[in-house]
């Protein structure tokens, strides 16, 4: 095997947008998630909506008079 090749593994605290804080083994040197397992809805049993950069309201004006037509 050849030496000096593979990347330095550091311990890092993996950080969540909540704030829960997850220490892990990386080569990376910080490491930020926006949902881990404790606020991801299968785990903890609740309806979590994430939005990114307004996905449902932009499907919602998208399709409003589709709804509309139904009524």
């Amino acid at each position: 095997m050849r030496s000096d090749i593979h990347p330095e593994y550091h311990k890092i605290s993996a950080v969540c947008g909540c704030g829960n804080e997850v220490e892990i083994g990386s080569v990376n040197s910080e490491m930020v998630v926006e949902i881990c397992s404790a606020c991801h809805p299968f785990f903890t049993g609740k309806q979590k909506l994430i939005d990114t950069a307004g996905r449902i309201e932009k499907f919602k004006k998208r399709y409003a008079k589709h709804f509309e037509e139904k009524k």
